[in-house]
């Protein structure tokens, strides 16, 4: 473990002026910037305006409970950012870590975001095939072109397929992959069964097949994952467990929570 650990430290992305981008994306800060600004302006208009004073003191107190969150989410996207706090980096490097692969074969990560995991993957085992399929919604700057781009940059372009997809319904037949990984992606996937998402993405994992699925896994959205991890080697699967990256990654549950990623837990085993 620790040689692997090493391994992933030696790996550093972004060095090329790649574009990783942040978990914390644009429109959340400006939806709470815009909202910021009308509850100033409404404030600014009860006292001067309309001399409706307890009105303004209602606004004045949510201009500044905005303002406190927009200092907290702006600390948050500099901790995750690439040549920030080096979060996002961290997190990877924990997730692969505990991904019991020799890098023989294809490696599918879901959610592939901006293409760091799985070029980091790539990066790691130089015999690997590497997919990342990602929905890439609206929220985030991500795309396949971004991708492809970072891919190419980090010299990994031929080993890279980026492609479109659901991570309800992955389109890949059974048994496709002999690695398969993602991070902080499920919790995402709006209405969602946790457990029906987990398992497609092991559906199309090779009898023999390791996988290390990493979430934010609170358990009003994903359940009893000790019972969920028990039903797995009761299907058959060897050496499932289940590893608090809370912990492992940000270096206390305190800064994880702090960070939004509390529950963080990463699900490994083989197929």
């Amino acid at each position: 473990m620790q040689q692997k650990r090493n391994q992933q430290a030696e790996i550093r992305l972004g060095s090329h002026g790649e574009d990783y981008g942040s978990w914390m994306s644009n429109p959340v800060f400006y939806i709470i910037g815009g909202i910021t600004a009308l509850a100033v302006v409404l404030a600014v208009l009860s006292f001067s305006v309309f001399h409706i004073t307890v009105l303004g003191v209602l606004f004045s107190v949510v201009a500044a409970a905005l303002v406190a969150l927009l200092v907290w989410i702006t600390w948050i996207r500099r901790q995750y950012a690439f040549g920030g706090g080096g979060i996002m980096e961290q997190v990877h490097r924990v997730v692969l870590s505990h991904l019991d692969y020799d890098g023989q074969g294809s490696l599918l990560e879901v959610g592939c975001g901006s293409g760091a995991l799985s070029i980091r993957a790539a990066l790691t085992w130089p015999e690997t095939k590497v997919t990342g399929m990602d929905y890439w919604g609206a929220v985030y700057n991500y795309s396949k072109a971004l991708c492809e781009k970072n891919a190419a940059s980090e010299g990994v372009a031929s080993r890279c397929v980026f492609q479109h997809g659901d991570a309800n319904h992955l389109d890949f037949p059974d048994e496709s992959f002999d690695a398969v990984i993602s991070n902080y992606v499920y919790h995402n996937v709006m209405g969602a069964d946790m457990h029906k998402l987990l398992l497609e993405s092991l559906r199309v994992l090779k009898k023999g097949g390791v996988f290390a699925l990493n979430d934010d896994m609170k358990p009003k959205l994903y359940g009893d994952m000790d019972a969920f991890a028990q039903k797995l080697r009761e299907m058959g699967y060897q050496d499932v467990r289940l590893i608090d990256t809370a912990e492992e990654a940000f270096g206390s549950h305190r800064r994880a929570a702090m960070m939004m990623l509390g529950s963080s837990q990463l699900l490994v085993g083989r197929k």
